[in-house]
């Protein structure tokens, strides 16, 4: 099992009903196997006295994001519906970091991104991690090729220690691979793939 302590923060990435139930419009193969393994770790980072951090995506209806609007993805996670909400089987008692509320995208729970400038700017993660003297994250979650992996870039980018817990991640695999070969990006960016 992961060791946590005061200084350390379990990121839980997006597990979220339109990706972590079968039912959901971008649901993630086996996404909901992670739910239990993941309120494991949530338990055992809240025991060590470490932070535990959610990431949501929030989005409006209409989104350059969504497939509806001119994007790649099917309409997901749109605010206040059962599919943004998160999966009823989670542990929910830390601070939540929401994504693409104002209609931006990006996959990290650390930035976000205007999709007509590019422009990139940054969530309260960063600055919620470092107020609370934080120095490593663990991050589990949906999905490995897409949140997760630009979440542990992110992390490491910004300077902090960063793992991923396979056994609490699933990947889209758009493409066959794409889930290994997200890791492997980790790896070459010095994140722990555990």
């Amino acid at each position: 099992m992961t060791r946590f302590d005061p200084s350390s923060a379990l990121l839980v990435v997006d597990v979220q009903n339109d990706f972590a139930d079968p039912r959901g419009s971008l649901y993630v193969r086996g996404g909901d196997d992670v739910v239990p393994v993941i309120a494991r770790e949530i338990a055992a980072a809240r025991a060590a006295g470490g932070m535990v951090v959610y990431s949501q995506d929030w989005h409006p209806p209409r989104t350059p994001h969504f497939r509806s609007s001119g994007g790649i993805w099917p309409d997901h996670c749109v605010r206040d519906t059962w599919g943004a909400a998160f999966h009823p089987d989670l542990p929910v008692d830390g601070a939540v970091v929401r994504k693409g509320v104002d209609g931006s995208d990006g996959y990290s729970a650390f930035s976000v991104r205007d999709p007509e400038s590019g422009t990139t700017s940054a969530t309260s993660l960063g600055s919620l991690l470092r107020g609370a003297s934080i120095d490593r994250v663990v991050i589990v979650g949906l999905a490995t090729d897409y949140c997760v992996v630009e979440t542990a870039l992110d992390a490491r980018r910004l300077g902090f220690d960063a793992e991923v817990l396979t056994e609490a991640i699933r990947a889209v695999d758009l493409a066959p691979g794409d889930g290994d070969a997200a890791l492997d990006r980790a790896r070459g960016a010095g994140v722990v793939v555990d």
